[in-house]
């Protein structure tokens, strides 16, 4: 059986999603103008400059004054950002590239970098359109792919496809998958049985999760750039430490990402095929998870959002994978698969820093992997929703979120890899198809957003900015 799946598995891989990955992420980068490099400025100014969330507080105050009923619990643009980047940087940074490097060799690392910067105008498609189709929730705004397949396509049964899809994928498999690799590197370093593990963590979920939304955007606000200066910062000090053999690693990635002996033995197609398969779990581009929360912020312009989230494919891929890849590289470890996912990222960081990278490395996966989790969660509910507003539906979700945890703890690595890379092929399939025809309506609202801001106005969206052909299914926006 297991056999069977990983056949089918590299069937999707090898054949299908690298080709289509790479196809949609070049159009859309090109309809946009590429937009992920000509707003880029704009992407951090509307992030660390904070407009979009002076924009949501100011709304939010106007609403209270006009009486408009009770407070709504909306989160802001930045807190939208830390959910979605919770779950981007996880596993998928510490040990999904350490397994990339094993099999696909050092190429694949070039292979994730190409995935980011064109998968970058992919993000903004996708999380552009969960803001164009959220709809007002009972404590926050709710959308995302789902929502965008029933009211952009008129397709509801996709969009309960995709939400089947999407809950299964994160809500139960890739929180599987983060669980055991905390399990892995706190087994390594300090003895703790998976099964010991595995409860605390579930326990721990539980506690967290069952207070929705704003109890994990504020927990991943905090945990999210903590872990992510601290890892930084570390790798920082690796690559200074090794700065006479940053030239030979690039050489080295360049030269397994299309040096003649790897296009003979095939190399190039095991490095394309493992970057983007890991770079697709790493930053999520095009999967379809990110937009679940991007729908969340409460924005003037759907187009702030998606610039927000474009933001951080870059900032998972180009700088935290980045930083794992030089590590490992540098540290001379070995890559003949006697090592491999968290545990090579450890031996990597203890060659070079010494037995507290252990440590180190414990905590970072623990809190980079654990974040994923809460940001997981918060997609499987999201969809619930979708599919029905039965309270007992959500709690039995949870309650099934806390135990696929402790699962996580007593699998495989190799049989957490192959359910977690199907389940993500199939839900970015989905996805896919159907962003494709909708994304004429994100190049349109670039394209009033841009206008805008060249009159030095600060950007507000109305849906008569649309055709009227084009207003089909936007509820919320005026």
């Amino acid at each position: 059986m297991f056999r069977l799946l990983e056949t089918f598995n590299d069937f999707l891989w090898g054949y299908l999603l690298v080709g289509l990955l790479a196809a949609c992420a070049l159009y859309f980068s090109i309809r946009s103008g590429f937009v992920q490099f000509r707003l880029f400025p704009q992407m951090c100014k509307l992030l660390f400059g904070g407009e979009a969330n002076r924009a949501a507080k100011e709304k939010a105050s106007e609403n209270a004054q006009a009486g408009k009923g009770k407070e709504k619990k909306s989160i802001s643009s930045f807190q939208a950002f830390a959910v979605s980047l919770a779950s981007r940087v996880g596993t998928g940074n510490l040990a999904g590239v350490a397994s990339a490097i094993v099999v696909g060799g050092p190429g694949a690392v070039f292979w994730m970098w190409v995935m980011a910067l064109f998968g970058a105008a992919t993000s903004f498609v996708e999380s552009t359109l969960a803001q164009l189709y959220k709809i007002k929730g009972k404590d926050s705004f709710v959308g995302g792919p789902a929502y965008y397949m029933q009211f952009g396509l008129g397709k509801r049964w996709m969009g309960i496809i995709f939400a089947v899809l999407i809950t299964l994928t994160f809500g139960l498999a890739n929180s599987m998958m983060q669980t055991n690799t905390i399990c892995s590197a706190l087994e390594n370093s300090f003895g703790f049985k998976p099964i010991v593990s595995g409860i605390a963590l579930a326990a721990l979920t539980c506690l967290i999760i069952f207070g929705g939304i704003r109890s994990i955007s504020r927990v991943s606000s905090v945990i999210v750039p903590i872990m992510a200066v601290g890892y930084l910062l570390l790798a920082i000090f690796v690559v200074v430490t090794n700065f006479t053999k940053i030239p030979d690693v690039l050489a080295l990635i360049f030269r397994s990402a299309f040096g003649w002996e790897q296009a003979v033995g095939g190399g190039i197609g095991a490095a394309v095929m493992q970057g983007f398969r890991r770079g697709l779990f790493s930053n999520e581009a095009g999967e379809g998870s990110a937009p679940n929360a991007a729908a969340v912020a409460d924005v003037n312009h759907p187009v702030e959002q998606g610039l927000v989230q474009a933001l951080g494919v870059f900032v998972d891929t180009l700088v935290v994978c980045s930083c794992t890849a030089f590590i490992i590289l540098v540290s001379g470890a070995p890559l003949d698969g006697t090592l491999d996912g968290i545990n090579l990222t450890q031996g990597a960081l203890q060659n070079e820093v010494g037995g507290a990278a252990v440590l180190f490395v414990t905590l970072a996966i623990l809190f980079f992997a654990f974040s994923s989790v809460l940001g997981n969660t918060y997609y499987g509910e999201a969809n619930i929703r979708f599919m029905s507003g039965k309270k007992w539906l959500m709690t039995a979700y949870r309650v099934f979120v806390c135990v696929m945890v402790f699962l996580g703890s007593l699998v495989s690595l190799s049989t957490a890899w192959t359910i977690i890379d199907i389940m993500m092929g199939l839900l970015t399939l989905c996805n896919l198809i159907a962003i494709v025809p909708l994304s004429r309506r994100a190049f349109m609202l670039l394209k009033d957003y841009v206008a805008q801001l060249s009159s030095g106005k600060q950007p507000a969206f109305h849906k008569t900015s649309l055709d009227a052909k084009e207003q089909t299914g936007i509820s919320l926006w005026n």
